[in-house]
């Protein structure tokens, strides 16, 4: 990964291929290896970068607590940096609120369309947000991540995945979870869900949600639903079985990518 410094911070980034830019970025407590299989498959025809968040990737040490709102200022000082003017981003689960904010920030000339990967778009129910206060209680923060780790991994037998969940995201610290905690209850407090989140962007611009979980049929008629009323929503259901379809079928999520831009 290279490095590149942001104000007090430092970042871990790479890029591959060539082309219109597409910029993929995580959820909390992941990083750029969420996309090993996925980065590939995108630079058959786009300039690919993957950009780590504050205190994650390669650069775990960061100057003090920060928001989403602090991430999605990150990553508009990345792009100045690199000086790149148009981008799709991508990005994957809660990462969503600081790539949406960015979307919002930048207007359509820069950000004509956005990608969002399998990011709860309903208004959750205080069961959610009950698992939520767990991961920001020091005393039992790993019970409640672990839910979080069963229901993301289901039954696969997918290596990547286990590995992904057990190793890479177990290996965030209580402070970083419990942070993730808060800015992901934040948001939905604020908002209600992403799909009202996206609603409310200054330019209403082309989005699509590409998804597997939750499997139950009324939450892909919700989004049909709010699609019905919001032509520039696109809900891209695959079949998959598990939270992290960038691992488990990068091909058809990259050809899902390719299309939405066609």
């Amino acid at each position: 990964m290279n490095s590149i410094e942001i104000g007090a911070n430092t970042f871990s980034y790479d890029e591959t291929g060539s082309g219109d830019v597409i910029l993929l970025l995580s959820g909390w407590c992941q990083d750029h290896r969420l996309f090993k299989t996925l980065a590939p498959e995108l630079a058959k025809t786009n300039r690919v970068i993957r950009l780590d968040w504050r205190g994650h990737g390669d650069h775990r040490e960061h100057d003090g607590d920060f928001t989403c709102s602090d991430q999605a200022s990150d990553v508009v000082a990345f792009l100045d940096r690199m000086n790149i003017e148009r981008v799709l981003p991508v990005s994957t689960s809660h990462g969503g609120w600081a790539n949406i904010e960015v979307t919002d920030r930048l207007g359509t000339r820069r950000i004509p369309r956005s990608v969002v990967i399998d990011w709860i778009q309903t208004t959750p129910n205080e069961d959610f947000f009950r698992m939520i206060d767990h991961i920001q209680d020091r005393t039992n923060w790993e019970n409640g991540r672990g839910d979080f780790f069963n229901y993301w991994i289901g039954d696969t037998k997918n290596q990547d995945i286990v590995n992904h969940v057990k190793n890479e995201m177990a290996n965030y610290s209580f402070e970083m979870w419990a942070r993730s905690g808060r800015e992901i209850a934040s948001a939905y407090r604020k908002w209600g869900n992403p799909m009202l989140r996206m609603a409310a962007l200054k330019e209403t611009r082309p989005i699509t949600h590409i998804y597997s979980q939750p499997f139950e049929p009324e939450y892909t008629q919700a989004q049909l639903d709010f699609a019905s009323k919001n032509h520039w929503y696109k809900p891209t259901k695959l079949p998959g079985e598990t939270h992290f379809p960038t691992l488990e079928q990068p091909r058809a999520v990259a050809d899902a990518i390719r299309s939405f831009i066609g």
